[in-house]
């Protein structure tokens, strides 16, 4: 059968987008860097999206078949691989604390809301690029109809409504106390949680963090 592409067309199709990107940059070629930034953004978008509605289909089968205290088992599991980042992370002086948080939140792919005060400095993705997005897109209603969990949960922060995706957010922070004595990042879900951004807060002063924050998930003040 005739061929569909060329070998220059074969070739450029395996190369990365972001070195086809710095080679448009490096030729003075700003139409074309454009074009491959905008290209990398889909890329990364849809590989992005993909994942989430993936995990977000397994976490809801793991409770829909076993209940929310197996969902906690499965997410302890997973969640833990991130402690050690975290870990290393709290290490670090707390500016490079937050740059490497802002980071990693920049993966979701949306526009970062970042302040700061005496005792914190607060993130908010607008949307939240992953939780938010998903009830957006109408997840949690027909035909997917992911679960909104009802009954109160460490995995919950002992809320009802509560999206089930979501309830890696309570886990992290669980995980983060138990290992390293306190929550390296926490979040402050808006009241209607996922309709709007949460808050995502890193304290300079780890005994500034409010008490709330380890007896939502069932944990008490470990500071030493």
């Amino acid at each position: 059968m005739e061929r569909v592409f060329t070998k220059e067309e074969l070739e450029k199709m395996g190369k990365r987008t972001v070195d086809l990107l710095i080679e448009a940059i490096e030729s003075d070629n700003k139409e074309e860097a454009k074009t491959l930034a905008k290209r990398m953004y889909s890329e990364f978008s849809a590989m992005h999206d993909v994942y989430v509605d993936w995990l977000a289909e397994l976490m809801n089968y793991v409770y829909t078949c076993w209940g929310e205290d197996a969902l906690y088992q499965a997410l302890r599991k997973i969640v833990n691989t991130s402690i050690p980042a975290m870990s290393t992370a709290a290490k670090a002086d707390f500016r490079r604390r937050v740059q490497s948080v802002a980071f990693m939140l920049r993966g979701h792919l949306q526009p970062l809301k970042v302040e700061e005060d005496d005792e914190k400095v607060t993130i908010m993705a607008e949307p939240c690029g992953s939780g938010q997005r998903l009830l957006e897109k109408g997840a949690y209603t027909s035909p997917r109809h992911l679960t909104l969990m009802q009954k109160p949960h460490v995995i919950t922060w002992g809320k009802t409504n509560f999206p089930i995706y979501c309830t890696h957010c309570p886990v992290l922070e669980i995980l983060s106390i138990e290992q390293l004595g306190y929550p390296v990042t926490i979040t402050f879900p808006a009241t209607d949680i996922a309709q709007k951004p949460c808050r995502i807060c890193l304290y300079k002063r780890v005994e500034d963090i409010p008490a709330e924050v380890y007896t939502r998930v069932g944990k008490q003040e470990s500071i030493t």
